[in-house]
């Protein structure tokens, strides 16, 4: 308890009594060198006690204290201090009890904080106002207290969250051109469903207070995006009845008339750029119903055509003229580019690992560089293509009227592991995974990786290291070894081999390579002795040239982009197989949040090959569907043309297709997502459709420290009889 500003112990205190000396004592968190500071009092000065009572005042402000006192002894002055506890642990019972990650952000105190009143009334504060955000009214918090050692305490709230308030009723008044079901779409805050509010998924009437002040602009932007440019919305009326915790809310709409694009005119403020170019790149034109949303769009439109010239501060203010009568709108926007933009520095930071040269030699844009809004874009699709990095950020920094730095930050990701681990397929069973592999050694970029996979029917061994840019340059090169025997259904294959290649990138999303390969191939354990079937080894020497484009934004979860891959396979420089190999795969990726402001993917994958056999064309080089990468449903390499003896001989044309839609499982983790596919393939001896398969499904996918997971679970569709299905599998390590 506070004894008082101060207490002055002497006996004979007079106004000619000289300082001698200075004693602090109790104090933990000042120094007696920064409490000298704070005092403003020094040895040999007259005893003031004006001076004493602002050091004490000062001393109060520094938070730390909960009473001061000071007494004089012959001379000497003495601060006695009695400081605040500590806080030894922060404790939530009830509601936010299962977030205690979030707990120190949420209450604005943590462990090791001085324990302070005023603290804990702006934590209870924030409590409340988190159950409010969440729908929760008379939210009651209680703090109790323990002492915890010499000066601590323990914290703990308890906290009732109170009841949430439903809106049982929504009124709309004065809408006409849309029902409440268009209105309900684009608000937060919506009328309970009548029968199944209770259902997760169907609208529940919960009010979300935070959400209500701006839910009246969306019902306005909703009339705006259909050309209602008179529309006027009130706020929200909301009235509730806190006996059962029932709401009505109401708005009162004036639509007014709905308009017409009349034309759109660009002035440009000096010749940097044609207006027509520009004007020939927007959606919104004459003839058509103006639309808000298309607007928005244009105006990025043109500001990123501007600044891909260089003018990275432009401005573009829109204005438009309304004709009631003919209810029609000129659209008018003038551009002001502003001074052309150098680069001044690029400064890189977040990289603990990774070395700064990798990370620059990603970014198309060098001190000394004209600005260009579409290098920047390029050069942070870049890094997330590198797979190293969970966050890419390049933020614009004005330094000078005409130059700007850019500031790169970057949030590393587990790029190597030492992983045991593994998978499961109907065929082989499970299969058990031990790798080491790093996709950025030592923070060089270069990717090394040393696995061996095994289960009941296949064992593999694999050795390899691939280095992107040899030297910082253009130029890749990678070596490759290994070693697998895989049982099939009707022979069992070893194969060895090793390959190396150098390749070269060509443009920014197009590289080339060529890879010599060379391998042995054993058949044994053969069911039956034909043409197919003939034991032996055999030995493969052959070139492949391969083309790559990637313009996809982010190495395991695109959303944007297209990711295509073309090889050719000539074997037969030498060896016993003699044939040519077509094989060309890609994806499609387009994100949809911009959108409807919901984190859904959509992806396209495709397969197809072809193959040419110019001698000898062994079982094992031809094509067969089935399995997770492929034609899920059905398993590994099951489907495939058969010879008269019901065998699988593969095929030489083959196609597969997927079409995907991938959403967030979770609210805050987008690295867990759901995925809903069909995939349908087909494979022939002489053409792509001899024989067909559809099969469907979901499956879980989800980034983790040790590299992506997969669980896959499908449905074939149009199975025959004879075909080997397949209901579950999973992976470790491949990208979706």
């Amino acid at each position: 308890m506070k004894r008082g500003f101060f207490l002055l112990v002497c006996a004979s205190l007079h106004a000619e009594t000289v300082i001698k000396s200075i004693k602090y004592e109790g104090l933990l968190h000042l120094s007696p060198v920064i409490a000298r500071e704070i005092s403003g009092i020094k040895a040999g000065e007259p005893l003031d006690m004006e001076k004493i009572d602002q050091a004490i005042k000062r001393f109060y402000a520094q938070g730390y204290f909960k009473d001061i006192w000071v007494e004089e002894k012959n001379g000497e002055l003495i601060f006695h201090f009695v400081e605040k506890p500590l806080i030894a642990k922060v404790e939530v019972k009830g509601y936010l009890q299962n977030r205690k990650e979030e707990l120190p952000t949420i209450l604005g105190i943590k462990k090791g904080d001085i324990f302070d009143k005023r603290a804990i009334l702006r934590a209870i504060e924030q409590i409340k106002e988190q159950a409010r955000n969440q729908g929760y009214f008379d939210t009651v918090v209680e703090v109790e207290t323990e002492p915890v050692g010499e000066n601590s305490v323990k914290v703990t709230f308890l906290v009732n969250k109170g009841e949430k308030i439903i809106i049982d009723q929504l009124t709309l008044c004065g809408a006409k051109v849309f029902d409440k079901d268009d209105i309900e779409d684009v608000v937060a805050n919506r009328e309970r469903h009548k029968y199944l509010g209770w259902m997760i998924g169907v609208d529940s009437g919960e009010l979300k207070l935070k959400e209500l002040p701006l839910d009246s602009a969306r019902i306005k932007n909703l009339y705006l995006s259909e050309g209602y440019l008179d529309v006027w919305v009130s706020d929200p009326f909301l009235r509730v009845d806190f006996d059962n915790y029932r709401a009505k809310l109401r708005y009162h709409i004036d639509e007014g008339k709905r308009y017409r694009v009349k034309d759109v005119k660009i002035e440009v403020v000096g010749d940097v750029i044609d207006p027509q170019s520009l004007k020939r790149e927007l959606k919104l034109r004459a003839g058509k119903k103006f639309n808000i949303e298309k607007m928005r769009k244009d105006l990025l439109k043109l500001r990123q055509a501007v600044a891909d010239r260089g003018y990275a501060f432009v401005k573009i203010v829109p204005d438009f003229k309304k004709d009631e009568k003919s209810g029609t709108v000129t659209l008018h926007y003038l551009i002001e580019p502003g001074e052309k933009v150098y680069i001044n520095d690029v400064i890189i930071s977040g990289n603990q690992r990774t070395l700064d040269r990798v990370i620059r030699r990603e970014i198309y844009l060098a001190p000394g560089d004209v600005y260009r809004f579409s290098d920047l874009q390029d050069s942070r699709n870049a890094l997330r293509r590198t797979g190293f990095f969970s966050k890419v950020e390049i933020k614009e920094k004005r330094v000078a009227p005409n130059k700007i730095d850019l500031l790169v930050n970057v949030e590393e990701m587990p790029t190597g592991n030492i992983l045991l681990g593994g998978g499961y397929s109907t065929y082989e069973g499970f299969i058990v995974n031990a790798s080491i592999n790093d996709r950025n050694i030592f923070g060089s970029g270069i990717n090394g990786q040393l696995s061996v996979d095994y289960s009941s029917k296949s064992l593999r061994f694999n050795l390899g290291i691939y280095n992107p840019h040899v030297f910082d340059s253009d130029y890749s090169m990678g070596i490759n070894a290994y070693n697998t025997r895989f049982e099939y259904y009707d022979y069992t294959q070893e194969r060895k081999g090793a390959s190396v290649s150098v390749g070269k990138k060509l443009s920014r999303h197009l590289s080339a390579s060529l890879t010599y390969a060379y391998e042995k191939n054993k058949l044994s354990d053969v069911n039956y002795d034909d043409y197919y079937f003939q034991e032996g080894t055999y030995t493969k020497s052959s070139l492949i040239p391969q083309v790559t484009f990637d313009n996809t934004d982010d190495f395991y979860i695109p959303r944007s982009g297209i990711r295509a891959i073309g090889s050719l396979e000539y074997a037969g420089i030498g060896g016993d197989e003699e044939f040519v190999k077509t094989y060309i795969r890609g994806g499609y990726y387009y994100g949809l949040e911009d959108l409807i402001d919901y984190d859904l993917i959509l992806r396209v994958k495709g397969r197809v090959g072809f193959i040419d056999d110019q001698g000898y064309l062994p079982v094992f080089e031809k094509f067969y569907l089935g399995g997770i990468r492929s034609l899920r449903g059905y398993q590994t390499a099951s489907i495939s043309p058969k010879d008269d003896q019901g065998r699988l001989v593969g095929g030489k044309y083959m196609f597969s297709t997927s079409l995907e839609a991938s959403i967030p499982m979770m609210k805050n983790n987008k690295n867990m997502r759901l995925t809903f596919f069909v995939d349908h393939g087909g494979i022939g001896e002489d053409s792509f459709t001899e024989i067909t398969r559809t099969g469907a499904g979901a499956a879980i996918e989800w980034i983790t420290p040790i590299g992506p997971i997969q669980f896959v679970f499908a449905k074939p569709l149009d199975d025959k009889p004879g075909d080997r299905t397949s209901n579950f599998e999973f992976s470790i390590g491949a990208r979706f």
